[in-house]
């Protein structure tokens, strides 16, 4: 088996270490001896949606989420929808999160969105929403705590077609008012959390690589456990910061 893994402006859309999670996906994977194959599509260039089996977006600064904005929607768009309606899984990151929907509102500027996602985004007056946070998702088997750290100027809010990743237990969430954060759809999962968000969740992780697998073997398999006291203290340290926030 080998995972497939596209990361969409990797140069460009790469705060906050947010690297780490293609690094731990790999890690995980080598760990199971399982193939890892990454290649990653910048500004004007396209991709073939059959052939990766997981896309990540990052997280950017204001100047390179314009930057990449338009491009993503003329260059990346029909791929990326075909991808998620084929099954691939598709984490976005905060910025990349946000371009997920129909728009973002910055001020007198709009950026386009992809419109895989209902949702908008808006830059409103007010604080940016930074901080720990810890939020309760149920993504199969049952509800669990995904942890990790905002740091988000826009506020998003979900349309009627669209059903939140999780509930905010600890921080602010998708915009500090309705108690939601990220969203899901299908396999695509977008949400502010950085940090980086995957290796403060292991079982998140490989949730999204059994979710890849699946689609392009049929099945989903049974990965071997890890032995994980490293990324369960990570976990666990990130939760306890966001309860003391």
């Amino acid at each position: 088996m080998e995972l497939r893994v596209l990361s969409l402006y990797p140069e460009q859309m790469n705060i906050y270490a947010d690297r780490g999670n293609i690094i731990f996906l790999r890690r995980r994977c080598e760990w199971r001896e399982v193939g890892f194959s990454h290649r990653g599509a910048g500004p004007g260039e396209g991709f073939d949606p059959a052939e990766h089996d997981l896309l990540y977006i990052g997280g950017g600064q204001d100047r390179d989420q314009k930057a990449v904005a338009a491009d993503m929607v003329a260059t990346k768009r029909e791929a990326i929808a075909a991808a998620a309606d084929d099954g691939a899984v598709l984490l976005a990151v905060c910025g990349g999160y946000q371009l997920l929907g129909h728009s973002y509102q910055m001020g007198a500027e709009k950026l386009p969105g992809l419109g895989i996602a209902d949702l908008e985004t808006v830059r409103e007056p007010g604080p940016r929403l930074i901080g720990n946070v810890a939020i309760e998702a149920d993504l199969g088997g049952g509800p669990r705590l995904i942890a990790g750290f905002e740091n988000h100027g826009g506020r998003t809010y979900l349309g009627s077609r669209a059903t939140p990743l999780g509930k905010v237990v600890s921080g602010h969430g998708n915009n500090d008012r309705d108690e939601f954060e990220g969203i899901k759809r299908d396999n695509v999962i977008g949400t502010y959390l950085h940090g980086p968000l995957l290796p403060k969740n292991a079982w998140l992780a490989d949730h999204l690589i059994a979710l890849a697998l699946e689609r392009r073997y049929g099945t989903k398999p049974e990965l071997a456990p890890l032995p994980d006291d490293l990324e369960t203290a990570a976990h666990e340290s990130a939760r306890r910061a966001a309860s003391s926030a």
